[in-house]
């Protein structure tokens, strides 16, 4: 895809969305399935398989399930690598070629309880982006800028939303 035919594309969504502001505003939603006896939540895709999450090693965990805490890496390197192709694309920055890799930092002493002053979760997520490209230093600045500016999920762990349990039910 080029940068004229990615606008083509966008151009009426962003019409849409400018007309119609209530039209941007979605609810995207994830379900799944709890299995107690495994300590497992499956959880469906639609793109493929049912993916079983539970217990990281340092857990409990005997590695066969999925960590969720590696799904959030996931979904950080599928949103800012797919935003990375769209802004480059926008910019006319080519790569042949390019990888991207998130590496998390956390104590798991913080979910295991054995610490209540060490925080449960990561404290801190480095996102690498290597192209094969021709662009110099000012442009890879600014498409690093922009890929941190519009990537939902980077964006969502930088300033955190609210997220609650609303309910338990019987």
């Amino acid at each position: 895809m080029n940068a004229d035919q990615l606008r083509a594309l966008q151009a009426p969504i962003k019409a849409r969305f400018r007309e119609n502001p209530e039209s941007a505003q979605v609810v995207l939603c994830a379900h799944g399935t709890l299995n107690r006896e495994r300590c497992i939540c499956q959880i469906p895709t639609h793109r493929g398989p049912v993916t079983e999450a539970g217990l990281h090693e340092l857990t409990g965990g005997d590695g066969r399930w999925a960590c969720s805490a590696v799904m959030l890496l996931e979904a950080l390197i599928g949103c800012a690598g797919t935003t990375t192709c769209v802004v480059s694309t926008a910019l006319g920055i080519d790569f042949s070629a390019g990888k991207i890799r998130a590496d998390g930092a956390i104590d798991f002493r913080g979910t295991m309880g054995v610490s209540r002053e060490t925080p449960v979760g990561f404290q801190q997520i480095t996102v690498s982006i290597e192209l094969i490209t021709s662009a110099d230093d000012a442009q890879l600045n600014k498409l690093k800028e922009l890929t941190e500016r519009y990537c939902v999920v980077a964006q969502s762990l930088k300033t955190p939303v609210t997220t609650r349990v609303v309910r338990m039910t019987p």
